[in-house]
């Protein structure tokens, strides 16, 4: 998948992956990542999500990579902040209360960007990308994240098949395959959504299920 196909959706506006409301996951399993305050969360793929703002109100520095220019500058402007811009080699650098959010390609982090990151919330980055992205994806981030960091992972499962991502269905064996030479995989939830995603429904998924995973990195 192509760079290009996500930012022609931010530049047409359309983002039926924003969620407007703090990701109930979220809010019922981030205790179980005892996170220390003060620590960076890292958001990969973070668009303009308000997650960022629920964990910056719980003591969290947040950082986040956002491949949209679109999607950065509206999320400062939708919370009222006016951010600190800073040009890095390869990154727009935004930065306001706590919040940092770096205008780029994912792939471009190094170690040294993540450095003083202590967890990861994954909601919408792994099921954003297709098959042969993801296995490239995963190895990426485990090589930049320091060891022993908890991440938050929520998939979506259903048969490919029925509908062509994003967003992608990730089982938890492929969870499993991705991420099981790296960490300690502990599936938290598997939530049956169909009944409540009718978009889904009408482009004929029969099954759709949400997986909630804690990662903890060897």
């Amino acid at each position: 998948m192509k760079k290009e196909f996500w930012l022609e959706r931010w530049e047409r506006a359309e983002i039926g992956f924003h969620q407007d409301e703090i990701n109930p996951y979220l809010l019922k399993y981030w205790p179980d990542l005892k996170a220390e305050q003060g620590g960076e969360v890292f958001v990969p793929l973070c668009g303009k999500s308000l997650d960022m703002v629920w964990l910056r109100g719980h003591g969290h520095a947040v950082l986040g990579v956002e491949l949209s220019v679109i999607a950065v500058h509206d999320f400062f402007s939708e919370q009222g902040k006016s951010p600190v811009h800073t040009q890095t080699a390869k990154f727009e650098q935004c930065e306001a209360d706590g919040i940092r959010i770096l205008c780029g390609d994912f792939f471009d982090l190094d170690k040294a960007d993540l450095a003083n990151v202590r967890a990861v919330y994954d909601r919408a980055s792994l099921v954003a990308l297709p098959p042969e992205m993801r296995e490239r994806y995963a190895r990426h981030l485990v090589d930049i994240l320091p060891a022993g960091t908890k991440v938050l992972l929520v998939t979506f499962d259903y048969p490919q098949e029925e509908m062509p991502g994003p967003p992608f269905a990730v089982s938890a064996d492929e969870v499993h395959a991705l991420y099981d030479r790296y960490a300690q995989i502990r599936l938290l939830e598997q939530v049956d959504i169909l009944e409540r995603e009718p978009r889904f429904k009408a482009r004929g998924v029969t099954r759709m299920q949400e997986n909630i995973f804690l990662l903890s990195l060897k």
